[in-house]
């Protein structure tokens, strides 16, 4: 019953929306051959091409009271801003000339057709139904009767009832036929304006190049924070911790100024170590500097859990041994923060083409990464890469990460 009445919704308003879209196409069609005249025409015409994008946006959500599954949009996000790009992408693209056709082709043959099937399907019938109304209001039996649907006379409220009985199971005996042509119809919208293959993948490609410019930049973003912080903020610490260093030995042993200097000078080395914590989380500069074996020994050393590390690799892509990095941290913190491990072990590798990346370590198990552990954003900074993430941890251990990155090493650098 609820999708009979969707299919006729979706019948009833193509049945309305038809005749005003056929009235707009002609007359932007009429001015702009008039006015082609005197050269205004022109963009006239050219803004006519594009009648159909938003015909087409109706009719996909429209699509939807036949068939709930959303039909996507076959448009590409302009690059650049304003709406001189957005006309010029849209005018240069093939579906919305498929959307222009679609809607030449539903104001000139596609409502006639809903009008029609709705008048039999829904109009007949309901017409019928309503002849002891009809007759109620035409005066009953003695104002001379009434003629439902043009067909037959009914001068009494027996035959007004029977009528109405016949009106009521055509309407039940046509639902059928109104669901299947409401299906073609969608199927012919749904053919004709969802997207290709073609544009689909164009889109898809458009998205990873858009994904992996938003990690570059992010990327550059860090380096730039990382390097700020350590030729600025970390050099001026460094200055001020040696400033008081100096001025603790010109200071009488013992005196108020000598415990209120050790005091500061502690505290400028508290903060100055803090924030070399902070710029290693950062970008470290061992990454940089040394790369990725370098920065897992490194992460390592600073684990609270013992981590035996196996790392021989070449410098990768920085955009790699960042993610791996970052993965390897990642890890080594839920070890020692959820896993009760009392030993872990990080091996990484470049063979077949792809840095291949693995940390276990003999704690409880039972991880999920599901849980707010952190692992999901890097999965997906992964997937930019065209990387992968694995998590396998049974109850009882052991919990193994698994990463594989497809990448090239490095060219050596020349020699100075």
């Amino acid at each position: 019953m609820k999708h009979t009445l969707r299919c006729a919704a979706y019948v009833l308003s193509g049945a309305a929306l038809g005749a005003p879209l056929l009235v707009a196409l002609a007359t932007g069609l009429a001015l702009g051959l008039a006015a082609s005249l005197v050269v205004v025409g022109i963009p006239l015409l050219a803004l006519l091409a594009l009648a159909g994008v938003p015909v087409a946006a109706l009719e996909r959500r429209r699509a939807r009271l036949v068939r709930p599954e959303p039909l996507a949009g076959p448009h590409r996000v302009p690059e650049a801003p304003g709406l001189a790009a957005w006309l010029r992408l849209r005018v240069r693209e093939q579906a919305t000339w498929r959307e222009l056709a679609y809607a030449v082709l539903m104001a000139c043959v596609l409502w006639p057709l809903d009008l029609a099937v709705a008048a039999c399907t829904l109009g007949l019938p309901l017409a019928l139904a309503a002849a002891p109304a009809h007759l109620a209001l035409a005066g009953g039996p003695g104002g001379g009767g009434v003629r439902p649907a043009k067909l037959w006379f009914v001068a009494s409220y027996p035959a007004a009832c029977g009528t109405a009985l016949l009106g009521l199971a055509l309407l039940a005996a046509l639902a059928y036929p109104l669901g299947a042509y409401a299906t073609a119809r969608a199927a012919v919208a749904r053919l004709l304006l969802a997207p290709r293959e073609a544009e689909t993948e164009a889109r898809l490609a458009e998205v990873t190049r858009s994904r992996a410019r938003l990690v570059a930049a992010f990327e550059a973003e860090r380096r730039r924070v990382e390097r700020d912080l350590h030729d600025g903020a970390q050099q001026r610490l460094v200055a001020l911790s040696m400033g008081l260093g100096l001025a603790r030995l010109d200071a009488e042993p013992g005196s108020p100024l000598a415990v209120r200097l050790a005091a500061a000078h502690q505290e400028a080395d508290r903060v100055l170590a803090e924030l070399r914590e902070l710029i290693r989380g950062i970008h470290p500069r061992v990454l940089a500097d040394y790369g990725l074996a370098a920065a897992v020994e490194d992460a390592a050393d600073r684990s609270p859990v013992p981590v035996d590390t196996d790392a021989d690799l070449p410098r990768l892509p920085e955009p790699v041994e960042s993610a791996a990095y970052f993965a390897v941290r990642e890890a080594l913190a839920n070890v020692a923060r959820h896993s009760g491990a009392a030993r872990a072990e990080v091996h990484a590798r470049h063979t077949g083409g792809a840095l291949r990346l693995r940390v276990r370590d003999d704690g409880r198990g039972g991880a999920d990464p599901a849980r707010g552990t952190g692992l999901t954003g890097l999965a997906d900074r992964l997937a930019v890469l065209d990387g992968t993430l694995t998590v396998t941890s049974p109850p009882g251990g052991p919990t193994v990460l698994s990463l594989e990155i497809p990448c090239d090493p490095m060219p050596p650098a020349p020699a100075a």
